[in-house]
């Protein structure tokens, strides 16, 4: 009888697929392991085993047998398995979208379609300009090239029907080929031959290089390492290391390597990082933290989740170390969520200190071979551990999780945005920490609106912490009222307000620092014709282009499509053009004209793409060899610097004028949080916040630091239009190059969805930025009770989208569901 594996393919695939398991397979094929299986015509993927099976598969398809086994024991444990099923069920997505985001890139082998190059080739006639590129790209001794390597030297978009023209001439053909994944590290080592192993015939190796006297000072040392004679100490010792400690060069050790008195050889070793410190005891609690973590405990005892509402500086992460600590001695695991990389760069010297090897640390700055062994030590490690990571930390392989916190919990960088699944690491969080029977901490100074309101209700349980760390003062915050001061050209052709300038200038001079918050890259937004009106748009998406002055270009930050600034107007030939609005090149110029002597550094995508470029920004920042820190959104998220005495909000209007629910609570936890990064520890701070609408009620709440009416304000407006958290929103994208098809179609699913779920359905609307990449789009909003199933609701919209596939003109479409979204 034969046996089958149902398996998920990292494809947004309606079905899980069947494949025969050969017999000598058998015995290895297990839930959870991965497998190389053929899909389509040629390709090879891996899948996950989720079910193995006798029963006769009845499909439309023929099934075929499975290629390979990757692993001796499964990679998935069963508790992600279900983890992976609530993501894709809750968030309206494909089981291959949840299994291309979880696992990393180490851990996916597929085959890539590989171009070879026949050097007989003769051309009958000229080829064309394209077919001439591509054999061009091929050099004298490189006859072989992926599909992805020519398209990057040609420069050509759409590459296959060129290469499927060049093989109907002859002149190359293709393959399928497996691309390597996790590759591990070795390293070489050096121990002494077992013939040698013996004082009698060590007293003889010491006779024989008697008259080489580094060869002896070499061995010598080798022994004082290695203890190489007692099987009782003896210890292994690296290649590098000995020639480190001993001094002398690789060509001593291979004259010993010859005598056959050492030998070499190769041992798999770990790209993490070894954490070489002693271990420190956390500090103690203050009486508010001490108040406030048995509180948490309490909550514990009752509810799954706990929001831990702390202003900033409060000291919420010595309050979480204390948790954590106490999980990890019960024999659990901690995940310790962070929205963003750069903040991670700080947390991690602060936890090494305390928990040394028990630490992980996962994102994605990190290689895929070092994800790959984070994922590994997870799952084969034995002990408590305590991984650090950003919301992708949610899929590795957890055994025993104790405890999920997640700080800053309000920011958006939790929410999966493209491609799915599009999830919320905070929500999904809470249903990782139920599976495992765990607790889940989130923690911030501006706790979201939904969080808040969970809290409220009592489906959450609720701790405050109102005063920071050591009584210090919060900061001192000051309005400057940039419109009356242009209206006075008291702020003529300057970004800074006259008290701001004195208030960086007073800092400086103190030997203190100051952060500069502009909430946009690139030098202006777009830029003008002075004499037309003419300004600069993308080709592929419907917005202006950002002007970056630093290399002289014109951006989309859409799709990254990049010109060089014109030199003259095209439509009236002016060369009178001028940017319009700034960003943080723009003030990061400025602060050089009215700070010269200051050390100023830019964080934003910019300028810190890499790990290394976050970790030198901060390091640099933190270690006071920089004045002045101008950034984004990057440097408001839980950063603690000490010496940090003014903060300037550069354009408060910008924050709060979006065309979204939520704007109001985002500017004003971005306002807060950003404030919060002045005044730590036993200084009081200065923010400046510029602003034309001093007397909007949402500057007057960030003035006056009440959360709480922000809150009760916010919640009425949205009880009112049904809005989260009252009403659940689930979004439908539609996109498609042709908007004549997708206006008819997408007015066609509205109503067709309206007939089942009547008026919680609104639209279908066209979205303020129209189109993305030539890609237009439309949306159809649905506010979905509550108290409603989520499966329930998934039925009906599934139903609602096989009736729009009898249509042939929506396979024009491409659509997608966005549960929850931001």
């Amino acid at each position: 009888m034969s046996t089958y594996a149902d398996v998920i393919l990292p494809l947004p695939l309606e079905n899980q697929y069947t494949y025969r398991i050969p017999a000598d397979l058998e015995p290895l094929v297990v839930r959870g392991s991965r497998v190389i299986v053929h899909f389509g015509k040629k390709r090879f993927y891996t899948a996950i085993v989720v079910d193995v099976h006798d029963r006769q598969p009845q499909t439309d398809y023929e099934v075929k047998e499975i290629f390979s086994i990757l692993d001796a024991t499964p990679i998935l444990r069963r508790p992600q398995l279900r983890f992976w099923e609530w993501i894709a069920s809750y968030y309206i997505c494909k089981l291959g979208d949840v299994y291309k985001a979880a696992l990393p890139s180490g851990l996916k082998l597929e085959s890539e379609t590989t171009v070879t190059y026949n050097p007989d080739f003769e051309a009958d006639a000229p080829l064309k300009p394209n077919e001439q590129a591509v054999l061009d790209a091929f050099g004298r001794n490189v006859l072989k090239q992926t599909v992805s390597d020519l398209e990057k030297k040609t420069g050509l978009r759409n590459i296959v029907p060129v290469i499927a023209s060049l093989m109907g001439k002859g002149a190359v053909g293709v393959s399928e080929e497996l691309k390597q994944g996790f590759v591990p590290k070795t390293q070489t080592y050096v121990r002494l031959h077992p013939d040698w192993a013996t004082e009698d015939r060590m007293q003889e190796a010491f006779d024989a290089v008697k008259r080489a006297k580094k060869q002896e000072q070499l061995l010598v040392c080798f022994l004082d390492l290695t203890r190489a004679l007692n099987p009782v100490l003896r210890q292994e010792v690296s290649k590098k290391e000995l020639l480190e400690k001993s001094g002398q060069s690789a060509a001593i050790l291979d004259g010993l390597l010859k005598r056959g008195i050492l030998q070499s050889y190769e041992k798999e070793v770990s790209r993490l990082q070894a954490r070489m410190c002693r271990l420190e005891e956390p500090h103690a609690l203050s009486d508010e933290q001490q108040a406030a973590y048995g509180k948490i405990q309490d909550v514990f005892a009752e509810k799954e989740v706990c929001l831990l509402h702390g202003v900033t500086s409060s000291g919420k992460t010595e309050i979480y170390i204390h948790l954590i600590r106490q999980v990890l001695r019960s024999g659990r695991q901690v995940l310790y969520l962070l929205p963003e990389i750069a903040i991670t760069t700080q947390i991690t010297d602060r936890l090494v200190k305390i928990f040394g090897d028990q630490l992980l640390v996962y994102h994605s700055k990190f290689s895929d071979n070092e994800r790959v062994e984070v994922w590994n030590k997870l799952l084969h490690g034995k002990g408590p551990m305590l991984v650090l990571g950003v919301r992708s930390s949610i899929f590795l392989p957890f055994s025993s999780l104790g405890l999920i916190i997640v700080d800053e919990e309000h920011e958006t960088t939790y929410k999966q945005q493209d491609p799915a699944p599009r999830y919320h690491a905070r929500n999904a969080a809470i249903i990782l920490a139920q599976m495992h029977g765990g607790k889940v901490l989130l923690g911030s100074a501006t706790p979201s609106i939904d969080s808040y309101f969970n809290a409220m209700t009592g489906k959450f349980g609720l701790v405050e912490l109102p005063v920071r760390y050591g009584a210090a003062s919060p900061p001192e915050m000051i309005l400057a009222n940039i419109r009356e001061l242009k209206r006075r050209k008291q702020m003529k052709d300057t970004l800074f307000s006259p008290i701001l300038v004195e208030k960086m200038r007073q800092a400086l001079e103190a030997g203190q620092q100051v952060i500069l918050f502009q909430n946009r890259r690139g030098f202006a937004p777009m830029i003008e014709c002075k004499d037309c009106g003419w300004i600069p748009r993308c080709q592929h998406c419907d917005v202006s282009m950002t002007y970056h002055k630093f290399h002289q270009k014109l951006v989309c930050h859409y799709c990254g499509y990049t010109i060089r600034v014109p030199s003259e107007c095209p439509e009236c030939h002016s060369v009178n053009i001028r940017p319009l609005g700034f960003g943080t090149e723009k003030v990061e110029e400025e602060i050089a004209s009215l700070f010269p002597a200051a050390r100023t550094a830019r964080m934003d995508l910019d300028t810190a793409r890499t790990r290394t470029a976050y970790e030198r920004i901060i390091g640099d920042f933190e270690k006071q060899k920089t004045d002045i820190l101008i950034g984004t959104q990057m440097i408001s998220k839980g950063l603690d610097f000490g010496h940090v005495s003014v903060v300037g909000i550069l354009n408060a209007d910008g924050l709060m004028n979006y065309p979204d629910f939520r704007a109001h609570e985002r500017a004003f936890q971005l306002m807060m949080q950003v404030s919060g990064r002045t005044g730590r520890r036993d200084k009081q701070g200065v923010v400046v916040l510029q602003t034309s609408q001093p007397d909007h009620p949402l500057i007057q709440m960030v003035q006056q630091r009440t959360y709480k009416e922000m809150v009760s304000w916010q919640l009425t407006e949205r009880s009112m239009f049904r809005y989260p958290p009252y009403y659940r929103l689930i979004i439908l994208v539609l996109r498609s190059k042709n908007p004549t098809v997708l206006d008819e179609l997408s007015g066609l699913y509205a109503e067709r969805l309206r007939r089942r779920l009547g008026d919680r359905v609104l639209g279908p609307v066209t979205p303020p930025v129209s189109y993305i990449q030539l890609l237009h789009i439309r949306k159809i909003v649905m506010k979905i009770e509550i108290a409603a199933s989520i499966p329930q609701v998934r039925e009906i919209l599934e139903s609602v989208q096989q009736e729009m596939r009898q249509s042939t003109e929506f396979r024009q479409l491409l659509v997608h569901y966005d549960v929850d979204p931001l």
